[in-house]
């Protein structure tokens, strides 16, 4: 509990780090080799780009103190799918990956409860 108190005073930007820093984490656990975070062209970002076997997983995470005002998945809209679809594009282009399998996640984080939720092929 007293950690959730730490996290209830930060900043909305330090929040999402430690969200991110908790995206990783779980996503190691289940076998995922993280690749890159916070990937930036001029396009926008991808919070984490992991790798599971032949696949190359594109992660948006989103992290909220609660589920008050709504799922955080729902942050994630047609305008934010577009950006991370044209990152997640340049990064396979720049990178010379062709035959691979791509796949785009969500990862919600909610403090309160402690809990993850891990969308796969969110969109």
């Amino acid at each position: 509990m007293n950690s959730y108190k730490l996290i209830k005073d930060l900043d909305n930007v330090k929040k999402g780090k430690i969200g991110e820093k908790i995206a990783r984490k779980y996503l190691t656990s289940i076998g995922m080799t993280i690749i890159c975070s916070n990937y930036k062209t001029k396009f926008g970002e991808i919070d984490i780009i992991a790798k599971l076997e032949n696949q190359i997983i594109f992660v948006e995470v989103k992290s909220r103190m609660s589920k008050n005002y709504g799922l955080a998945c729902e942050a994630v809209d047609y305008k934010k799918i577009s950006k991370i679809t044209s990152v997640a594009k340049y990064y396979l282009l720049t990178n010379n990956l062709k035959n691979c399998e791509i796949r785009f996640d969500v990862i919600e984080i909610y403090f309160c409860e402690q809990k993850i939720n891990h969308i796969e092929n969110a969109f």
